[in-house]
C-alpha cells in the first residue's frame, strides 16, 4: 500500500491505496466522491471524467499514483468555479441531461475545454466530447448547452 496525496476540490487528501488502483475507485471509496461516476471501467464512456491539473481525464484508466501532488477536481467543484458554474447553468437551461449518468463527465470535459479556450470551434467541442457516450441521445442538447456556455462566457468578457 502506498499513500496517494493530492488536492481534491481544493482540499488536501492522503489515501492508502496501491499506486495502480484506478483513480475512480480511490475517489469514490476512500474519498467518498460519489459525484464521480463509474461507467465502463475501460475509458470508453467518459462518465468518470475529472479535471486533473486543468485537463479533463478519465479516472477509470488513470492510476491513482499518477495524480500524486496534483489538483483533482470533480463535478462537486463546479459551482465554485467561474467557468464551471456557467457550464452547469447552460446544461440546466438547455435540459442537456435525461437520465443524468453521463452528464457529470461531460460537464468536466466542457469545463476543462472552456477554461483553456473561450472560443472553441465545432471541431474542438467534438474533440472534447469524443470519448463520451450518452445512451439517452441528448448529444444535440449537450452541444447546444456548450455553445450557450461559450456565448455567456464571452459576453462576460
Amino acid at each position: 500500500m502506498n499513500t496517494a496525496s493530492f488536492q481534491l476540490n481544493g482540499q488536501a487528501v492522503a489515501v492508502q491505496a496501491e499506486a495502480n488502483t484506478a483513480l475512480v475507485h480511490v475517489l469514490r471509496n476512500p474519498c467518498n466522491a460519489k459525484d464521480v461516476r463509474y461507467g465502463c471501467g475501460a475509458g470508453n464512456c467518459g462518465a468518470c471524467t475529472v479535471i486533473v491539473d486543468g485537463h479533463a481525464q478519465q479516472s477509470c484508466n488513470t492510476p491513482n499514483g499518477a495524480v500524486q501532488g496534483c489538483d483533482v477536481r470533480t463535478p462537486a467543484s463546479l459551482p465554485q468555479d467561474p467557468v464551471g458554474a456557467v457550464v452547469l447553468q447552460a446544461f440546466v437551461d438547455e435540459q442537456a441531461a435525461q437520465c443524468g449518468y453521463c452528464i457529470n463527465g461531460m460537464l468536466m470535459s466542457v469545463t476543462a475545454l472552456l477554461q483553456h479556450n473561450r472560443q472553441p470551434s465545432d471541431g474542438d467541442i467534438t474533440q472534447a466530447l469524443n470519448r463520451h457516450l450518452c445512451r439517452c441521445g441528448t448529444h444535440v442538447r449537450i452541444v447546444r448547452a456548450t455553445r450557450l456556455a461559450i456565448q455567456r462566457l464571452n459576453a462576460k468578457g
